[in-house]
């Protein structure tokens, strides 16, 4: 066992059922290198950074030494893929090596991808390719930068061993940090059993963990799924407003303390088209961009039906009133969901709120956009920079020349800035708005794929400046253009895929 400077502090293992998880250790590597550690966050986690980086560091990143303090498991859960109900899926690929306290006094969750077989492998061999770990370091702390609820990177490893898919390909290893990897596919497997006192024990560790004010409340079970449906409408408005498509929104994809994760067959959608799929497992469109609060929904419906028994009150003889407690419930996030996406797109506009004229307002410009292939981020960008020079306030130096808006919008911009005059924001006010909801750069998939086709030829340079570039989304520099410019037609990347 190797010291370290990581102070584990594990509940889940020592607070929930052994049939939650399946002890076990990582399959070692033969030659691990560290391609980049996460300084920042490590501190954050108050984790020494330099000993994550010294060959004690690496190695247990890399699944070949086991920290002191860490008691490896692989998590079981359930879940729907596609629509279809798997009783036994379960962390395939992935070691909790632990939880920490971090400075400000949150639980987070220390996970290995890529770490080999687990008990819930289903004869897969657990690897990853670093291709998939690149992606998801790229495009977990990019959405951070962003500001979205996510699970985030801590460091990416090459294991110095090839991994076999459709050909040989180099492996990697993520170490991934989450405020708890508890899934919604996690309470389906818990429920599947019929276990009733072993489902109250996995909510109650919710409700402790992320949702406190849940356990203060004569019904904790209804507060709790009240939040969860909350906290989700809140992360599909962040996704929505800035074209992100997750590519495969299983409810084992969905976490209940509302963070962002599996960045397989994900991607920023360029052009703006509600229907844009990348994934190439997604044949039917089922998690296309515009389909996703709906489907966010239809996660939380499997996630009340769940728990549905634990719902039912004292003196209830049937599920009957739970059933419609749970629906109310359920009503609401459609509610939640398009107050906030309303606010978001307010002030993707520069308002500082957004009546019903002003939702007339974004749809039309959204439409405007998808009738002449406009690029989205670009697109809002366009109008950060057309309010600030209104309000006599500098605009980035060179970013008009990356992009702008055919004379089709002339009549739209000219009611739109029309509507500013009537806001009361001062142009300062508004631009920092603007500036904070319209980012210049976005992981553009054929940057990300660029990056990591160097990679597997072992030249990291693309992705090193890449993942730079991506934690000042919101600044404009001249010398970063090729990263905020749409793919041109030989670049384009039209499928993602997951990296199992």
């Amino acid at each position: 066992m190797s010291r370290s400077a990581i102070s584990f502090d594990n509940s889940y293992l020592h607070q929930l059922p052994a049939r939650f998880y399946h002890r076990q250790t990582a399959s070692p590597v033969p030659a691990a290198e560290l391609l980049l550690a996460n300084t920042e966050l490590a501190a954050e986690l108050g984790i020494d950074s330099d000993w994550l980086q010294s060959p004690q560091g690496i190695a247990v990143l890399a699944g070949n030494a086991l920290a002191e303090g860490s008691e490896p498991i692989a998590c079981a859960y359930a879940g729907h893929q596609f629509g279809n109900y798997n009783p036994q899926l379960g962390d395939g690929r992935a070691l909790l090596l632990g939880e920490v306290i971090d400075i400000h006094g949150r639980r987070r969750d220390v996970q290995l991808k890529g770490s080999g077989p687990t008990l819930y492998s289903r004869n897969g061999d657990g690897k990853s390719p670093l291709g998939p770990v690149l992606r998801e370091y790229l495009l977990s702390e990019a959405m951070h930068r962003l500001g979205v609820p996510t699970t985030r990177a801590l460091a990416a490893i090459s294991s110095g061993e090839a991994v076999y898919r459709e050909r040989a390909l180099p492996g990697g290893i993520l170490c991934r940090i989450a405020s708890s990897h508890i899934r919604v596919g996690t309470v389906q497997y818990v429920a599947s059993t019929g276990d009733e006192d072993a489902l109250r024990q996995l909510l109650d560790y919710v409700i402790a963990r992320h949702y406190p004010q849940a356990s203060d409340d004569a019904h904790p079970y209804e507060r709790l799924l009240d939040a969860v449906i909350e906290a989700q409408a809140r992360l599909i408005t962040h996704w929505q407003s800035l074209g992100f498509i997750h590519g495969v929104m299983n409810t084992d994809n969905m976490l209940l303390c509302g963070e962002t994760i599996d960045y397989g067959p994900c991607a920023f959608m360029e052009a703006y088209h509600p229907g844009t799929v990348f994934s190439s497992i997604d044949r039917q469109g089922r998690y296309a961009f515009g389909n996703q609060p709906a489907i966010a929904q239809w996660n939380l419906v499997q996630l009340a039906q769940a728990i549905l028994p634990v719902l039912r009150r004292d003196g209830e003889s049937d599920l009957k009133p739970a059933v419609e407690r749970a629906q109310d419930s359920l009503n609401a996030f459609t509610t939640q969901f398009f107050a906030s996406y309303r606010q978001h797109m307010a002030d993707k506009l520069g308002l500082s709120h957004a009546d019903e004229a002003d939702q007339q307002r974004y749809e039309a410009f959204l439409q405007q956009l998808q009738d002449h292939d406009c690029d989205f981020t670009l697109g809002f960008r366009c109008l950060r920079d057309r309010a600030a020079q209104a309000g006599g306030l500098p605009i980035d130096d060179g970013i008009d020349d990356l992009f702008a808006l055919p004379e089709a919008f002339n009549d739209w911009l000219a009611d739109w800035q029309q509507r500013l005059g009537q806001d009361g924001m001062t142009p300062a006010q508004r631009d920092t708005r603007m500036r904070r909801a319209n980012p210049v750069f976005i992981p553009r998939n054929h940057q990300v794929e660029a990056a990591i086709a160097a990679s597997y030829q072992g030249d990291h340079r693309r992705f090193f400046a890449l993942n730079e570039v991506l934690q000042q989304p919101f600044d404009y520099r001249p010398a970063w253009r090729e990263y905020a410019l749409p793919a041109r037609d030989e670049e384009r990347v039209e499928q993602t895929f997951c990296g199992t």
